[in-house]
């Protein structure tokens, strides 16, 4: 993962940070605390901290203000104590503050994970083959599947979650969410907010859901074998899982995909090279590793390309506002627009 120097306007209190962790990790060396942040992620901040080799990942909400409830670091934090132990690739988290006074907000520390991300290109040294991205795709499957099979029950997840009646507030939830930030006029969003309330299935599956599923999300090891790490757990919950696959295949993008789809967001994601996995082959090898009926998988999908676009027009309304300056942030109209109509495409095809 691409570490740069601290964006202007995001950086940290280097001492007011290193003297907390002194007085809250034991294992804290000696030294001058170094900070980088990671550059991609278009939400929380993220940051490395470093003191010689030692080193940990910092997680922070991002500046001005957020939607209700999102960006929970102190959840984030409890969520991953609860699954680290039955699932490995999620990092172990170290500590987790309500002091806003050491960054300026909540946050949590984690160990930091080693690995490749892929995500527009390859790591250099790679060796592409179409038999290579078959087998990244069978891991994303199974990584899935395996999750999705842990037990919540024998975990402090069932005090804090709410399963029941998941996907009925989801839909409520994220038209409510979408209508907060409203900055333009599209006729497929409101389309949308009325097909997904009137075709909501009911819900036959509960299971631990990451609900960011996504290949940048991820690291493999050198030679691209097998997933070392799963980051980005904000919206992590217990829920339908094929909601989860839902989400995960909004963002698994094939070649015939609308071009504003696919370089909406910079460059085109690898997945749509020769070897991965369709969304109807993923789907599939789901539905055989999991034992999971997958009849309404348009009306997830329908619904995750819907969430997807709110969550990019929360962040460019928060562009649209002043309310942050990074011209990343100033094409985002375009693709909640691309998006909304791909999501009522989905809708109309079943």
């Amino acid at each position: 993962m691409e570490v740069i120097p601290v964006r202007k306007g995001e950086e940290l209190d280097k001492q007011r940070l290193h003297d907390f962790l002194k007085q809250n990790l034991s294992d804290l060396p000696e030294g001058e605390l170094e900070l980088h942040q990671f550059s991609s992620g278009h939400s929380n901040l993220t940051y490395q901290l470093n003191i010689d080799s030692w080193e940990v990942v910092l997680r922070r909400p991002p500046l001005g203000p957020v939607a209700p409830k999102a960006h929970d670091m102190g959840r984030e934090y409890r969520f991953l104590k609860e699954i680290h132990p039955f699932f490995n690739v999620a990092p172990k988290p170290l500590l987790f503050s309500e002091d806003k006074t050491i960054v300026g907000a909540p946050f949590w520390v984690m160990e930091r994970k080693r690995g490749q991300v892929i995500d527009t290109e390859y790591p250099e040294g790679i060796q592409v083959t179409e038999e290579l991205n078959r087998g990244i795709s069978e891991t994303m499957v199974d990584h899935l599947v395996d999750l999705h099979a842990i037990d919540y029950t024998k975990t402090g997840l069932t005090e804090m979650t709410k399963p029941e009646g998941f996907m009925e507030r989801q839909v409520n939830g994220w038209i409510s969410r979408y209508q907060r930030a409203k900055t333009d006029d599209f006729k497929e969003a409101e389309l949308l907010m009325n097909w997904l309330s009137e075709h909501l299935p009911p819900q036959r599956y509960t299971s631990v859901i990451h609900y960011d599923y996504k290949l940048n999300n991820a690291m493999f090891n050198h030679n691209l074998s097998k997933m070392t790490g799963l980051f980005d757990w904000e919206m992590a919950t217990v829920g339908d899982p094929l909601a989860d696959l839902g989400a995960a295949m909004s963002y698994w993008l094939e070649a015939d995909d609308p071009e504003e789809l696919k370089r909406g967001l910079g460059r085109e994601p690898v997945t749509i090279r020769p070897g991965f996995f369709t969304r109807d082959e993923f789907i599939e090898r789901y539905s055989q590793k999991s034992g999971r009926d997958v009849t309404h998988i348009h009306y997830y999908l329908t619904f995750a390309y819907f969430k997807l676009a709110v969550i990019l027009q929360q962040i460019y309304y928060r562009y649209k506002k002043g309310q942050t300056e990074d011209e990343r942030f100033a094409r985002f109209g375009q693709s909640v627009q691309a998006l909304l109509q791909t999501g009522w495409d989905t809708a109309l095809k079943r």
